[in-house]
């Protein structure tokens, strides 16, 4: 039961997990959202030994819902084991509802309406429906659309009437970045990646899923999504998708459709060192804000600068940096609107590599973040991504003081 407090207090990531990235229609094709939230919370609960009783809240991010059944975090809690009389609730923020369902977090618990709380985000990509909207009423005669949730529900914006991957192509355009700029920062995050992979700085972080099938369980324990023989040759014979004519944003420079999950167990500190259990960072001040939807790639410009106003930390403050690659374009037109040190930035590669599971992904990069700053060590560390509708978010993390 959490107490009243008389001021904000700590707020500290004690564990962080996400489950493997699996590739679209691969190895985690047949979990729901649901799913892949419950094996990873499953997993947190387990590795920190914590009593689920001393969960005050559960918020989880999910930003594709048709289909899922309502409120997800709600399932994914009460099949993980929380007791039912703890609360739960989704987030919607599309990329950055993982991210949001943190903060949400951090609040409640600075607020001492709750002590402990689980935040992250999940999404399966795969198991998006196709929908017949006239299906409810009946069809007379004749022939209607099957439209794809998952272009209705995520690539298409109607608030800019635009694809995702036209507003990247937009800003190609605005800061001339050139096909070839966004094939090299593709390659570099597939190389990052891969050398993570390979090196297992992604082992810690990792939560396998079992899925079970009608010829027995498999183990999924790695990233499926990586293309590790990525070369610039083959980056190049790629098609531009997204414009009539000489568009420069291909699959190979834009994320990847994938499922996914993660999830963060947060704490105040003092409750922390009741249970004897680590800080790996406290959560520190984040900052959320709106701008062009059609423009919606440069959304971790004005955040981190609206960030910056909140804590005095300009972005070169940051030892790691988790700026989510939603479009190599749009990654390279945030660093030519504010001096991202790009040698800290996405140091075990990003989502061009690893994928994008949209409700999962604000949470993935924290989680991927956190494990990265635990090994390197430092002060501040900060996640941040554009979010489709023109959102942008930053969330700061600091070293746990002893």
């Amino acid at each position: 039961m959490s107490q009243p407090n008389p001021g904000p207090r700590e707020v500290v990531v004690t564990h962080a997990l996400r489950t493997p990235i699996g590739k679209f229609l691969g190895g985690l094709a047949s979990l729901s959202s649901a799913d892949l939230g419950v094996s990873v919370v499953t997993d947190l609960l387990a590795r920190s030994g914590i009593d689920p009783a001393r969960v005050g809240e559960f918020i989880f991010g999910n930003g594709r819902q048709a289909g899922g059944g309502p409120n997800v975090a709600r399932q994914i809690s009460i099949r993980s084991g929380i007791p039912d009389t703890t609360p739960a609730y989704t987030v919607n923020m599309a990329c950055a509802s993982g991210l949001k369902s943190i903060t949400l977090a951090a609040d409640t618990i600075r607020a001492g309406r709750a002590d402990v709380a689980v935040a992250g985000g999940t999404e399966s990509m795969s198991g998006l429906p196709y929908l017949l909207r006239k299906m409810r009423t009946g069809y007379r005669l004749g022939h209607d659309r099957v439209v794809d949730a998952m272009y209705q529900d995520g690539f298409l914006c109607p608030i800019s009437e635009m694809l995702m991957g036209a507003t990247a192509e937009k800003l190609a355009v605005e800061f001339d970045i050139t096909r070839e700029e966004q094939d090299r920062y593709a390659l570099e995050s597939q190389q990052r990646a891969a050398a993570a992979q390979a090196e297992g700085r992604f082992d810690d972080e990792i939560s396998p899923v079992t899925v079970h099938g009608r010829k027995g369980d498999t183990i999924v324990d790695r990233d499926e999504h990586l293309r590790p023989n990525t070369t610039m040759e083959k980056l190049a014979k790629l098609p531009g998708v997204f414009a009539e004519k000489d568009g420069t944003v291909t699959p190979g420079n834009a994320s990847g459709i994938t499922d996914g999950a993660a999830a963060l167990l947060l704490m105040a500190r003092e409750t922390a060192e009741e249970l004897g259990l680590e800080p790996m960072a406290t959560v520190g001040e984040f900052a959320q804000v709106g701008l062009d939807a059609s423009r919606m790639g440069l959304g971790p410009v004005p955040a981190c600068r609206e960030l910056q106003e909140r804590n005095g930390l300009v972005v070169d403050a940051y030892d790691l940096i988790e700026l989510n690659e939603a479009f190599a374009a749009q990654v390279l037109a945030c660093r030519r609107e504010l001096p991202f040190p790009m040698e800290r930035v996405n140091v075990n590669g990003g989502a061009i590599a690893l994928g994008h599971p949209i409700g999962a992904t604000g949470a993935r990069i924290a989680v991927t973040l956190l494990h990265e700053f635990k090994r390197r060590g430092g002060e501040n560390a900060l996640a941040t991504l554009c979010v489709s509708g023109g959102l942008g978010f930053a969330t700061a993390f600091h070293r746990a003081q002893q």
